[in-house]
């Protein structure tokens, strides 16, 4: 590892991706140079000759394949001060890295630092759309630097659905071990979620002291399929009772469902159609 290199992208890989390689490319053009490697719990020899062509450290973690695990083990392979986990089918801008970088080191305590983001279904992109333009105003108390410290902003962000795109997140690794070891938990992703379990990390974070950071520039793209894991978690219902136990967190019970249904509403925009 280059040691003048302070922020590392971790792409989780599942199985053999068509838009694998289009993303590491988009890690291989950023601007200020990052690590980058390949975390999978699905080895096979397409992933193995990807990382070899684009000279990728190639990691593999044991068992059975799920989310949490996954996710875990990607945030746990990188050694620098920062760490995304990179979504393998996602797209990143060329100034990802360098202006998240630049926006962690403004402060010594921010523990996590988002951005805007785009939607790519198939080869159409949009930065608009009523759920994107909800997200943007959700996260509108994040925008000021001086007080995104304060936990209703940080929670603000979060309490009517997670407007923070889990792909656009840079980690600060020391400061979130931390909270980890010193609170006893188990580790950052939770097994208990298949489909919230970023959003359960945000809001575990804002209950602790440091600043969310919010960077209102579309500076990566999410892309939407039929083979996506939001995809997937809502056909079969499952994302409808992890957001309810969500919104308990921040409601009383009869307030929680009445959101959970127009959430489940909103979410229908990450449907394709048929």
């Amino acid at each position: 590892m280059n040691e003048n290199i302070n922020h590392t992208f971790v792409i989780c890989a599942y199985k053999e991706s068509p838009y694998i390689e289009e993303c590491i490319k988009s890690l291989k053009n950023q601007s200020k140079q990052s690590e980058i490697l390949v975390a999978t719990s699905t080895p096979c020899i397409f992933l193995k000759k990807i990382c070899e062509k684009y000279n990728i450290e190639y990691c593999v973690r044991e068992g059975q394949s799920n989310i949490a695990d996954d996710w875990n083990f990607a945030y746990s392979q990188a050694k620098t001060p920062y760490v995304t986990i990179a979504h393998q089918d996602d797209l990143y801008r060329k100034e990802y890295a360098k202006q998240v970088i630049e926006a962690l080191m403004q402060h010594n305590n921010i523990l996590i630092a988002c951005t805007d983001y785009s939607e790519k279904k198939g080869e159409t992109e949009s930065i608009g759309g009523i759920n994107l333009y909800i997200k943007r105003f959700l996260l509108v108390p994040l925008r000021n630097d001086k007080k995104n410290d304060k936990k209703w902003r940080k929670r603000f962000a979060i309490r009517f659905g997670n407007a923070i795109c889990c792909p656009s997140v840079t980690y600060n690794k020391q400061l979130i071990e931390s909270l980890i070891k010193d609170q006893g938990r188990d580790n950052l992703f939770r097994k208990h979620f298949r489909s919230n379990l970023d959003w359960e990390v945000w809001e575990w974070l804002s209950t602790n002291p440091g600043r969310f950071k919010f960077i209102p520039k579309v500076l990566m793209s999410h892309r939407i399929h039929e083979g996506s894991e939001t995809t997937a978690t809502i056909k079969d219902n499952e994302r409808s009772h992890e957001d309810y136990e969500m919104f308990c967190r921040f409601w009383p019970s009869w307030v929680a469902k009445l959101i959970t249904g127009v959430y489940a509403n909103s979410e229908k925009g990450n449907e394709l159609p048929s």
